[in-house]
């Protein structure tokens, strides 16, 4: 896994998927550590990427008003938001005992005002005054960073896996969104690089429109994950977009319940884990998903891109 996010030579490709916790297991530790747990043993893949569900920032009060954002600040380092996050770290690393590697998923500021105000609220919170939201995404960020730096330090984890969203082309322009939102997102990003080496940087496709990847490229990360059908960027293409930034790739796979790896049969999701490699190569590579994939997606699917991958890297020939 570190050489593939290193760009050295691997044994095979590895391969990495996640999914949201059900109800009920958001905000009982055992029961999202056996989740996550359940999810890694039965679908055979090489990382894990504890889901931050249930755990989020603290908001004082509803924002009915542009100017309530100015209320908004740090939780603090003894904040659930913080040890919370921490713990459910740290109690999946115990589980894990070193099986695999582990990084834990960090929504930008601007995704948890969404989050919580809702989209719609958010803009128009912006287009009326937009200083008061900024500065409370800034009091996010600050929490952001300390977050990050004890995931690693204190969790164990080998780094963080840091969402962006938000960056639909027609939401703002490139220029506005460098100017309210890139702000908050670089604390985290330069905090994760300060404690670790190996941080995945998601640009989120989930709401179906392109996103500004001029502005996301510029940030500074190990690994590299963007939404390949949303963008219309393959692999390979994406690897040379994002020169000499990314050492590594994520992704390949469309994460949609109408997408192959949901729908797909044996057949054809091996099929494409071996088109995904001969596109991408092998060299800086991990065979992912745009982003989350469905709760109900059965388990075996994801085994049948973990095999490939094994009988790609041992020089078989396809599956029938």
């Amino acid at each position: 896994m570190l050489n593939a996010m290193d760009g050295k030579p691997v044994d095979r490709v590895p391969v990495g998927f996640w999914h949201h916790l059900r109800d009920g297991e958001y905000n009982e530790l055992e029961a999202s550590v056996k989740a996550h747990m359940d999810f890694y043993r039965g679908s055979g893949i090489d990382m894990m990427k504890v889901m931050s569900d249930g755990i989020s920032f603290v908001f004082p009060h509803k924002m009915e008003k542009a100017s309530d954002w100015a209320d908004v600040r740090p939780n603090g380092p003894h904040s659930r938001f913080i040890e919370g996050s921490v713990e459910r770290a740290k109690r999946i690393r115990d589980e894990l005992d070193g099986d695999c590697c582990l990084f834990y998923n960090i929504f930008a500021p601007f995704s948890l005002v969404r989050f919580f105000a809702g989209d719609e609220r958010v803009m128009e919170h912006l287009r009326e005054d937009r200083r008061p939201l900024m500065d409370a995404m800034a009091a996010i960020a600050e929490d952001n960073a300390e977050l990050v730096r004890r995931l690693v330090t204190d969790a164990g984890c080998d780094g963080v896996y840091l969402s962006v969203q938000g960056g639909e082309i027609n939401r703002l322009t490139a220029e506005e969104y460098e100017e309210i939102v890139t702000p908050s997102d670089l604390p985290a990003i330069v905090s994760a690089n300060e404690v670790s080496n190996y941080n995945i940087f998601h640009m989120c496709g989930y709401d179906g429109v392109r996103n500004h990847l001029e502005v996301w490229k510029k940030y500074p990360a190990r690994v590299y994950n963007w939404a390949v059908y949303i963008e219309n960027i393959t692999l390979s293409q994406g690897r040379t977009y994002l020169k000499p930034k990314a050492d590594c790739i994520l992704g390949g796979f469309d994460n949609r319940k109408t997408g192959l790896l949901y729908r797909g049969s044996e057949a054809e999701i091996r099929a494409e884990t071996r088109r995904l490699l001969d596109d991408a190569g092998t060299l800086g590579t991990m065979i992912g998903a745009d982003c989350t994939i469905p709760i109900d997606i059965p388990l075996e699917h994801l085994r049948w891109v973990v095999d490939e991958a094994e009988r790609y890297g041992n020089g078989e020939k396809g599956a029938r």
